[in-house]
């Protein structure tokens, strides 16, 4: 007899797809392809979604006052000084050096908490290769 209801066919169709019910600690992390558009794990989807966060918001933060010069260059140049600077120079001088640094911790303080999340050490690639007597290199991999 074979299965003809639609219970029965979605439930042999249908595929978990690694999300929060899967266990991830029986992926091999580091042994999975890396792909932006498709990523292959949960832990990839959460990592890329930091990323792209990230990322969009580096950008407002330095490149938002040239844009914003740009746009408005009498309110950036004249119209509000601060410390007797225009306010696109401290903007830029101090505002965007200052900005990526703190979008630098914040991004480490996230990807601790998915490491920590998803049970990812990120010592134990090092402390592999150094129990195994071998150098390890820079990219996480051990040397030939």
């Amino acid at each position: 007899m074979s299965r003809d209801t639609p219970a029965d066919r979605e439930e042999s169709t249908i595929q978990p797809d690694g999300g929060t019910e899967a266990a991830h600690e029986d992926i091999d992390y580091l042994d999975r392809e890396v792909n932006l558009l498709r990523p292959s794990t949960p832990f990839m989807r959460d990592h890329l979604k930091i990323i792209w966060s990230s990322f969009v918001l580096w950008a407002l933060v330095v490149f938002g006052p040239v844009t914003m010069t740009a746009i408005a260059p009498e309110m950036m140049t004249v119209g509000t000084p601060i410390f007797g600077f225009p306010l696109h120079y401290f903007l830029v001088s101090l505002g965007a050096p200052t900005g990526a640094l703190i979008l630098a911790v914040v991004y480490t303080r996230y990807r601790d908490r998915l490491d920590q999340k998803y049970g990812i050490d990120p010592d134990s690639v090092e402390s592999a290769a150094t129990e195994a007597g071998e150098a390890t290199a820079a990219d996480g991999g051990v040397e030939q």
